[in-house]
């Protein structure tokens, strides 16, 4: 009975992690094949339009704001209407810069440009961050301009009521620098417009040495009447961006809008919806990319009707979050004011936040008072172990400078607090393997009555206080962690292009070595190998992951079920080739638990005086290999 339930635990764990195998990396890795073949029809279809291209001066980035009411609805000529026009060919992204006289943003973390025409904030690289491990590859260019191949922005401004004609700015709108100067943390920028009917648009905005841009528009009323303004703040971005596609990760639109909580909108979701309105105080919303996301930040007082939406014009798409404030009537010798913030950057933890208690990193988070801004990082569902595995990481990762030295530091830890659980449990297998003779007498005896064998086994398990089912609480325990670990690898920058020791350059990466090319020896590349390239990936940490995994399933005696021997006999090997896609820091930590596991386990064994039967056993399976070579 007992090598029946191992028997089956063991299927079923093996299973769990094959469906996950499976779910998350097979399954997104077709899907991105099959996307890329629809893309590639889609393009031999229409070759005059390029993948992605927009009109080289595309109207506006989405469907009208949202309205307020109908009595004092704005105008439907809002500046953020599409009008469908004819293909243009896409231009380059230097001359679409260059179409617009523009003020510098320089930082420290960013550079790019906000262009006078309209206004925009069109125009951002991360310059701390790069498209490959090699640091002289280009910097993460987050916004690009209209014109180019894929334009995504900021736009801010106000919006005149319905019924009135009002000239207000828009995106052709040419704006003017009062003074001089790039826009950098010690130097804000002031931007003014005259309409040359009274009303005078003057913008100033700031920056912070991160990645936060606050906005103050003032509208000065010299007219003959009074107006009625309401101010707001859109991010747009056209065409479909490439996506991870993994069901732990989310990229698309989000937002956490007041009462109504996080809303996470994928890009194929919101192309179904076509608009999802949200009428909320205390919120915010935008774009996320796996690393990089653009936010619109509010007041938090500040009521708001938003919205998240996706048009299509001229074959493109286009993604828009935006928000609406309530109308300001602006008297005449009256100024009209609103504030505006925009994050434009890297989800670093430490600048976003994180908000989980007694961690201490609270960013933008906590100084500002917003609301769950740290899910803008997507910690997932368990939130409660990946936050945690994360302020640990990071912790060592300043005290030792290596995240790859973390990882085994924090597995080092994790066995500690698990030590009282594992010591039973290893104890317990210690205890089993000490009365194999006795099960196997009492097979002997009771040869066909397997109720009296059940009966006596249990007998002996009460005798001896052992725990049929400790052997497996190790596996158990790990779950949780790998998994956290996982995600921690997978979601956060800091661990992006983090490198370890020898070959490896991207603790968030695959091993790039392949045995299949004998590590490099050999000039090809066996991923390109039809149909069964994608499984020709065994890089050198799977395979040390491999050897400490079948090293430590030696360490216990063989089973005496035939089908429970094959499944544990092959369960190394199934997992090497499965862990050789994930990435390498997750390889590194499964490796080197296996081997704390080994010599903790070793301990035990001889604690209980129990013979620590490994090199027996390493040499049994070779003699056994041996002399089924010589039979055959």
């Amino acid at each position: 009975m007992t090598d029946n339930r191992n028997t089956i635990l063991a299927v079923i764990l093996s299973g769990l992690v094959l469906l996950g195998w499976q779910y998350f990396f097979n399954i997104p890795q077709m899907e991105k094949q099959r996307a890329a073949e629809l893309a590639s029809k889609s393009q031999a279809v229409n070759p005059a339009q390029p993948q992605g291209a927009q009109p080289a001066t595309p109207a506006a980035p989405g469907a009208a704001i949202p309205q307020p009411n109908a009595a004092t609805a704005p105008a439907g000529s809002a500046p953020n209407a599409i009008q469908p026009q004819a293909n243009t060919p896409v231009v380059s992204r230097e001359a679409a810069l260059a179409a617009s006289p523009r003020v510098k943003i320089d930082t420290p973390r960013l550079s790019g440009s906000i262009a006078l025409k309209g206004a925009r904030i069109d125009d951002i690289a991360l310059v701390q961050f790069r498209e490959t491990v090699d640091p002289k590859s280009p910097a993460i260019e987050l916004f690009s301009p209209s014109g180019s191949a894929n334009p995504y922005y900021a736009e801010f401004g106000w919006v005149a009521a319905a019924g009135t004609s009002v000239k207000i700015p828009d995106q052709n709108t040419q704006w003017e620098q009062d003074g001089t100067g790039s826009l950098t943390p010690n130097h804000p920028v002031t931007l003014k417009y005259d309409n040359g009917e009274g009303l005078t648009f003057r913008r100033t905005i700031t920056i912070d040495e991160r990645y936060l841009f606050t906005m103050k528009d003032e509208v000065t009323n010299v007219g003959n009447a009074p107006v009625t303004l309401y101010p707001f703040a859109l991010i747009s971005r056209h065409g479909t961006p490439h996506v991870a596609g993994y069901y732990i990760l989310h990229e698309g639109l989000v937002g956490y809008l007041g009462e109504q909580g996080l809303q996470e909108y994928g890009y194929s979701k919101i192309d179904e919806a076509k608009a999802v309105n949200f009428k909320v105080t205390n919120g915010w919303l935008g774009i996320t990319d796996k690393y990089w996301a653009a936010a619109l930040l509010p007041d938090t007082s500040a009521q708001l009707q938003a919205r998240f939406s996706s048009n299509l014009a001229n074959n493109v798409r286009t993604y828009q979050t935006d928000y609406l404030q309530d109308a300001q009537t602006i008297a005449i010798g009256g100024t009209g004011t609103a504030n505006a913030r925009l994050f434009a950057g890297a989800k670093e933890a430490g600048t976003v936040g994180i908000n989980f208690p007694a961690l201490g990193l609270g960013g933008y988070n906590k100084d500002l008072g917003l609301n769950h801004f740290d899910l803008l990082i997507d910690w997932g569902w368990f939130y409660f172990i990946t936050k945690p595995m994360f302020v640990a990481l990071d912790f060592f990762f300043h005290l030792v400078g290596n995240f790859g030295i973390a990882i085994l530091l924090v597995t080092v830890i994790i066995k500690l607090l698990f030590l009282p659980l594992a010591n039973k449990s290893y104890a317990s297998m210690a205890k089993m393997k000490a009365i194999q003779p006795q099960l196997a007498a009492l097979k002997e005896r009771h040869p066909d009555d397997k109720a009296k064998q059940q009966q006596e086994m249990m007998e002996i398990y009460r005798k001896e206080k052992i725990n049929p089912v400790a052997g497996c609480l190790p596996v158990l325990l790990q779950i949780p962690v790998f998994f956290s670990l996982y995600k921690v690898l997978f979601v956060t920058i800091e661990m992006r292009h983090a490198p370890f020791y020898g070959w490896i350059h991207d603790l968030s990466a695959p091993d790039p070595t392949n045995l299949f090319n004998l590590f490099g020896l050999l000039a090809f590349d066996p991923t390109h190998v039809p149909v069964i390239g994608h499984y020709l990936v065994l890089g050198a940490w799977p395979i040390v992951m491999g050897i400490t995994m079948w090293v430590q399933m030696k360490l216990n005696p063989t089973p005496p079920d035939p089908t429970q021997q094959m499944i544990f006999a092959w369960m190394p090997l199934i997992f090497t080739f499965m862990l050789a896609s994930f990435p390498a820091g997750l390889v590194i930590y499964w490796a080197w638990n296996n081997l704390l596991s080994v010599v903790q386990q070793g301990y035990i064994m001889r604690r209980n005086g129990v013979k620590v039967e490994l090199f027996d056993n390493l040499k049994a399976s070779f003699a056994r290999k041996k002399k089924n070579a010589k039979a055959t």
